[in-house]
C-alpha cells in the first residue's frame, strides 16, 4: 500500500496570528495521527507572512508533544542556511524527547530570496559540492564516528531518519549516491518529477540507512464533500501562489468563487502547470486522480499538501483523503 503523509507550512490565514497557526498546526497533527497518516512534515521558509514555520525544530517540538506516535519532522531543514552541528544538536535533542518519531528531510534551496538569506548571516555557497558535504558531515554527526574531531551533544547516536529533498535531478542523484530516502517537490515542482523516480530508482545503492529505494512524491489535495466545495476551498491556495509568484507573499486569503476563470486564460495556465500534482474534488474524483498519480509514479509514499482557509474543512479534507486511501488498499 502507499503511505500518506502531511506537509504542512503552517498556514496564517488573512485575520488571523502566528498563535492560532501553531495551534491549528498542534490540532491538525493529532487529526491526521487518528487517521492514520504515516507522518507530519514542516517546512522551513523565512520572511513569509504567511508562513509560521520558520522557527522548524520548535515548531516540530510543539507538534510532537500534542501527538503519540505519529513521525513528526522537516520537510525540510534548508540545509545552506546552518551550520550542519547546529541542525545535529537541534535534532538529537528533538529525538531525545520524542525517541524514534523524528524525520530530518535536507534541501539546498535558501527558503528565502537573498535579502533574507543575508540576514540569516549565511553566504550562499555556489560549489555544487557543499550541499553533499554538509549532508555528510551531519551524518558523521549522527554516527558519532568521529571524523569530524567534534561530539555534538545532543545529536552523537541519535536516531533521526535523514531524507534528500530535491525539485530537480540533483536532489534524486544525491539521495541515490549516500542510500537515503528521496522526497520530490513535485506538489510544486512537477516538471522533472518522472525523470527524478527514474534517476534515483535506477541509481541507488543501499546503505546502513536504507536496503532499498524509497521515494516520495508531494501531491495537493483538496477534497470536500462536493467537486464545486473542493474548487472553492482550492482557491486560497491558488491565490496565495499567484501572489508568491508575483512578488507580493501574503497571508493565506478566504476562498473566492470563480478565481481562476477571473485570472484569465494566461493566469489559469500558469497555475494548471504548476499544481498539476493534484486532486481537487469530491470523494469520487479525489480517488481518481490519487490512483492514476500512483500508477504513474509508483511512489512509495504521498506527502499531501493542502493550505485550505477553514480549519475545520482542512480537517475534513484529510479525512476524506484517509477515506481514499484505505478503500485504494482494499481495491488494490
Amino acid at each position: 500500500m502507499t503511505a500518506y503523509s502531511l506537509l504542512d507550512l503552517v498556514p496564517v490565514i488573512e485575520g488571523g496570528s502566528v498563535g492560532q497557526a501553531l495551534a491549528n498546526a498542534a490540532d491538525l497533527a493529532a487529526h491526521a495521527e487518528k487517521l492514520g497518516f504515516t507522518r507530519y512534515w514542516v517546512a522551513e521558509h523565512h520572511g513569509m507572512a504567511g508562513i509560521a514555520s520558520a522557527a522548524t525544530s520548535v515548531v516540530i517540538g510543539h507538534v510532537a508533544a500534542a501527538t503519540r506516535h505519529i513521525r513528526v519532522g522537516a520537510g525540510g531543514i534548508m540545509l545552506p542556511n546552518h551550520a550542519p552541528l547546529v541542525i545535529a544538536e537541534q535534532f538529537g535533542t528533538l529525538d531525545a524527547l520524542f525517541p524514534g518519531r523524528i524525520d530530518l528531510g535536507l534541501g539546498r534551496a535558501p527558503g528565502s530570496d537573498q535579502r533574507v538569506a543575508q540576514a540569516i548571516r549565511r553566504t550562499l555557497d555556489s560549489d555544487a559540492n557543499a550541499f553533499p558535504r554538509d549532508v555528510m558531515e551531519l551524518q558523521s554527526y549522527f554516527a558519532d564516528d568521529g571524523q569530524t574531531g567534534i561530539r555534538a551533544t545532543p545529536g552523537a547516536g541519535a536516531k533521526v531518519d535523514l531524507w534528500i529533498l530535491g525539485s530537480s535531478l540533483f536532489g534524486a542523484q544525491l539521495a541515490a549516491a549516500l542510500g537515503l530516502p528521496f522526497a520530490f517537490a513535485s506538489h510544486f515542482a512537477p516538471d522533472a518529477l518522472d525523470q527524478a523516480v527514474a534517476i534515483y530508482r535506477r541509481d541507488f545503492r543501499p546503505s546502513l540507512a536504507l536496503a532499498r529505494p524509497h521515494m516520495m512524491a508531494g501531491f495537493n489535495i483538496f477534497a470536500a464533500d462536493s467537486d464545486e466545495e473542493a474548487e472553492l476551498l482550492a482557491s486560497s491556495q491558488a491565490q496565495s501562489f499567484v501572489a508568491l509568484r508575483t512578488g507580493n507573499p501574503r497571508q493565506l486569503p478566504p476562498p473566492v468563487a470563480g478565481y481562476r476563470e477571473s485570472l484569465g486564460a494566461q493566469g489559469s495556465a500558469i497555475l494548471n502547470h504548476v499544481l498539476q500534482c493534484s486532486a481537487v474534488g469530491g470523494p469520487a474524483k479525489v480517488a481518481r486522480e490519487i490512483a492514476a498519480f500512483i500508477e504513474r509514479t509508483g511512489v512509495d509514499e504521498l506527502m499531501i499538501a493542502s493550505a485550505i482557509y477553514d480549519h475545520g474543512a482542512r480537517k475534513r479534507s484529510l479525512a476524506i483523503t484517509a477515506d481514499v486511501m484505505r478503500e485504494l488498499k482494499v481495491a488494490a
